[in-house]
């Protein structure tokens, strides 16, 4: 099928691959198919909206992004997205792209978790957590070595 994406103009996806998010993202309640392309010549991807072109958000690994990331997921989120191993899941952090992409910064505090089996995602809010919403993604030495 194709669609219509923000980044990447028309887009031919194969409809297995699209991720239901059955309750939305947070903000978005109603989209619900998104689809991941990845952003050329970049570490980053695209979550877009199958339905909406204009709702396309900029995603990365959160475990790239801060080596020392870790969250333990809720029952109830293993149960509404059917994990059943580590190996189920993928997770991304939304980014809050700037200029100079230097001021970039990742919500690191509520990732995407992904059931790539099961092609179900949800946006998790993580409690008692060090993480911010705004975390740098570069330090003060990375950026003046980019």
């Amino acid at each position: 099928m194709n669609i219509q994406t923000k980044f990447h103009g028309e887009q031919e996806i194969n409809k297995e691959d699209t991720i239901h998010f059955p309750s939305g993202i947070p903000g978005f309640l109603e989209e619900k198919e998104f689809y991941i392309l990845p952003l050329e010549g970049t570490d980053l991807f695209v979550l877009q909206s199958v339905k909406t072109t204009e709702v396309a958000f900029i995603v990365a690994d959160p475990f790239v992004l801060s080596p020392q990331y870790e969250f333990d997921l809720p029952e109830e989120v293993l149960e509404k997205l059917e994990i059943q191993s580590d190996k189920d899941v993928a997770a991304f952090a939304i980014l809050t792209v700037r200029e100079p992409f230097q001021d970039t910064t990742a919500n690191l505090q509520a990732p995407l978790v992904i059931n790539q089996t099961k092609k179900l995602g949800k946006q998790v809010i993580l409690s008692q957590t060090p993480y911010q919403t705004r975390h740098k993604i570069l330090t003060p030495s990375e950026k003046g070595e980019r």
